[in-house]
C-alpha cells in the first residue's frame, strides 16, 4: 500500500515498437527480444507487424506486451495497402498514445514514422538495420527511396544504428546530426552458445560422418544476401576438398533459383538446402566455416552469432560487417562478387584446421560487445533520455 502523503510511483514510459513482418532474421528476432525484456517497471510496451511472418505465434505469445497485427503493412510498394496502413498505424497510435514509437526496416520505417507524426507522439526513434537505398538498384528506385528517408528523418527524433559505417554514411548524407544518432550493436544471446562442440547432430541428420567439413550460409534467400554465389563457390571448393559438404539455412524468394543452380552444377549430393531453423546456435556450432556472400548489408546479427560459436568467418567486406570480421584474425573478407577468393579462403581453413580453430577461438573471445542484454539496457537508457527531453 502507498504510505500516505508518498509522491506516486512514476508513469510507465509506453513504447510502441512496430516492424513490417516477424520474419526469421536478425532485426525481428533482436525486436521480440527487446520487448520481450523491457524493464515492465519502468516501460509500458506495444508491437505492430504486418501479418505473415514466422514469428507472428512467438510475438503474440509475449506476456505484458500489446501485440497487433496490420495486414496492409507489407513489404513491397503498394500504393493501395501502404494508404491503409498508413491509416490503420495513425488510429492504433492515437489510441494507445504512446511516449515513443521505435520503428524498424524500411518500409515499418516510413509508414510507422509518419503515422507517429500524424498521431502527435512525442518521440519517434528509428533503427537503421542497413538502409533500404544502395547504389546496385535502378536510378529512379534508388533515387525515391533516399528521398523517402530524407524526408522522414526530418520528422525523426533519433536514430540507432546497427553499425558505425550506417552512422557514418547517415551524417554524410545529411540524414541527421551526431547528436540525433547512437551506436547500438546488433545483439546475441551467448548463452545460447555454450558448448562450442564441432560435431553435433547436424552431422547425423545429414547422414554424414564426424570427420565431414561442412561450410555453411544462414540467410534469407533474396538479392541481398546473393545465395547463388554460396553455390558458385561450393563448386570450386568441391573441386579441391571433395568430401566437403555445404548447408544453406533460410528460405525466400530465390530458392528456386538456388536449387536449380545446385542441380545444374552437379551438387545436389553435397548441398542441403535446410529451409528455415530454429536450432541456428547448434548449426553453426557444428560448421567447419561460415560464410555470408551479402552485397550488402547493416551489421549482420548471424555474424557474431558464428563468433559466439567459435566458428571462423567468410564474408564480404560490406557495410558493419568489418566491424564483427577482424580480416585474418577471427575470419577473412572478401569483395562481394569475388567467389574465387572466397573459394581459396574457404579452402585454406579446411586444410588447415588448427589455424581455423585459432580463428575461431578468437572471434569467440571478442564477441561480448554484442551481448544482447547489453543491447537492451542500452534502448533502456536512451528511451528515458529521450522521454525526459
Amino acid at each position: 500500500m502507498q504510505p500516505q502523503g508518498a509522491p506516486p510511483p512514476p508513469r510507465r514510459i509506453r513504447v510502441c515498437h512496430v516492424i513490417t513482418r516477424l520474419e526469421l532474421g536478425g532485426a525481428q528476432r533482436n525486436t521480440l527480444y527487446t520487448v520481450r525484456h523491457l524493464d515492465r517497471r519502468r516501460f509500458e510496451v506495444s508491437l505492430i507487424a504486418g501479418r505473415g511472418g514466422m514469428l507472428d505465434g512467438e510475438a503474440e505469445c509475449i506476456p505484458d506486451v500489446t501485440t497487433m497485427f496490420v495486414p496492409p503493412l507489407i513489404r513491397p510498394v503498394h500504393p493501395v495497402s501502404d494508404a491503409r496502413a498508413l491509416v490503420s498505424l495513425v488510429r492504433i497510435f492515437r489510441r494507445l498514445q504512446p511516449d515513443i514509437v521505435h520503428t524498424h526496416s524500411s518500409k515499418a520505417g516510413i509508414l510507422g514514422r509518419w503515422a507517429a507524426r500524424y498521431a502527435a507522439v512525442p518521440v519517434i526513434v528509428h533503427t537503421i538495420h542497413g538502409y533500404g537505398f544502395h547504389e546496385r538498384q535502378a536510378p529512379p528506385v534508388y533515387w525515391l527511396l533516399r528521398a523517402s528517408e530524407v524526408a522522414s528523418a526530418r520528422i525523426t527524433s533519433h536514430f540507432i544504428t546497427v553499425s558505425r559505417a550506417d552512422l557514418d554514411a547517415g551524417v554524410h548524407w545529411g540524414l541527421f546530426p551526431p547528436s540525433r544518432v547512437t551506436l547500438i550493436r546488433s545483439g546475441v544471446e551467448l548463452a545460447a552458445f555454450p558448448s562450442r562442440d564441432r560435431h553435433t547432430p547436424l552431422h547425423d541428420q545429414l547422414g554424414l560422418t564426424p570427420d565431414a567439413p561442412l561450410v555453411g550460409m544462414v540467410a534469407c534467400l533474396k538479392p541481398q544476401k546473393a545465395p547463388l554465389d554460396f553455390v558458385r563457390l561450393a563448386q570450386r571448393v568441391l573441386a579441391r576438398i571433395q568430401n566437403a559438404h555445404f548447408v544453406l539455412v533460410g528460405d525466400g524468394d530465390l530458392r528456386a533459383r538456388v536449387e536449380s543452380e545446385v542441380i545444374d552444377r552437379g551438387l545436389a549430393h553435397c548441398f542441403h538446402m535446410l529451409g528455415w531453423r530454429c536450432d541456428v546456435p547448434a548449426i553453426l556450432e557444428s560448421l567447419s566455416v561460415f560464410v555470408l556472400t551479402s552485397l550488402w548489408e547493416g551489421l549482420p546479427r548471424v555474424v557474431p552469432e558464428a563468433m559466439a560459436a567459435g566458428t571462423p568467418v567468410v564474408a564480404t567486406r560490406v557495410n558493419g560487417t568489418p566491424e564483427a570480421v577482424a580480416d585474418g584474425v577471427t575470419g577473412y573478407l572478401v569483395e562481394p562478387g569475388d567467389i574465387e577468393t572466397m573459394a581459396e579462403r574457404i579452402v585454406f581453413l579446411l586444410q588447415h584446421p588448427a589455424e581455423a580453430r585459432c580463428m575461431g577461438q578468437q572471434g569467440h573471445d571478442r564477441v561480448a560487445e554484442f551481448c544482447i542484454d547489453r543491447m537492451v539496457s542500452q534502448q533502456e537508457d536512451l528511451y528515458r533520455e529521450l522521454a525526459a527531453r
